[in-house]
C-alpha cells in the first residue's frame, strides 16, 4: 500500500478546524502519539530515506517501515505497519528485540494529533492538525492508495491543497526536521 501525503507548516492552529469543518471535513478524534525511530543496523535509514518505527498511542503499539519516497510533489512512500501486543511492556520487548538485532535507538517524536476525514474526487482522505513537540504546529493531508492508482490519488490530494491555499509543502519527516535541530544526534 502506498501512503501519499503532504505536509505543510502552520503559524497557528486554531482557525483551521473552522476551515476544515467548513469544507465538509469530519473530526474523528484527538491523541497523542509517540514514535520510536530505530536506525539499521546494515544501512543508514537517514541515507536510504527510509523509516523504521514503533508508535505509541495510548496502550497499542504499531511497527512500521515506510520505504523511500516516490515522487518530489508529496511524500509518497510504501507503507507497511504491524498492529503488535497494547501495553508497555509489549513495546519494552519490541524495543529490546530491535536493540538485540543491532538497530540503533535514533529519536523520539511526540504530537498531538487532531484527525478529521473528508472525502474529495472519490477518495477518503485524513486531514491532521499537528503540534509536534520541539517543532511547532503543521496540517497533513493523506490518502493510502494501491500502486496503480497512484498518480490520481497524488492529483486528488494536491487539488485538496490547493483549495485550502496550501502552499510550500514540507517534504522533510518530523524525524527529520527533529534531528537538524540537534545535528549531533
Amino acid at each position: 500500500m502506498l501512503e501519499v501525503e503532504m505536509k505543510f507548516p502552520l503559524a497557528e492552529r486554531s482557525h483551521w478546524e473552522a476551515r476544515l469543518s467548513d469544507c465538509g471535513a469530519v473530526w474523528v478524534v484527538d491523541r497523542r502519539e509517540e514514535d520510536h525511530y530505530f536506525n539499521a543496523p546494515d544501512r543508514n535509514f537517514a541515507q536510504t530515506d527510509e523509516a523504521l518505527r514503533l508508535r505509541r498511542i495510548g496502550e497499542a503499539n504499531f511497527l512500521t517501515y515506510k520505504g523511500p519516497k516516490r515522487d518530489t510533489l508529496t511524500k509518497t512512500r510504501t507503507e507497511i505497519e504491524v498492529p503488535l501486543a497494547c501495553g508497555d511492556a509489549a513495546a519494552q520487548d519490541m524495543q529490546r528485540v530491535l536493540v538485540a538485532l543491532g538497530y540503533k535507538p535514533v529519536a523520539v517524536v511526540r504530537k498531538q494529533r487532531r484527525i478529521y476525514r473528508l472525502e474529495r474526487d472519490g477518495w477518503p482522505m485524513e486531514i491532521t492538525l499537528d503540534e509536534v513537540e520541539s517543532l511547532g504546529h503543521f496540517v497533513e493531508i493523506e490518502v493510502r492508495t494501491s500502486e496503480e492508482r497512484f498518480e490520481l490519488a497524488r492529483d486528488a490530494l494536491v487539488r485538496l491543497a490547493e483549495s485550502l491555499d496550501l502552499n510550500q509543502s514540507e517534504r522533510r519527516s518530523y524525524l527529520q526536521m527533529l534531528l537538524q535541530l540537534s545535528p549531533g544526534s
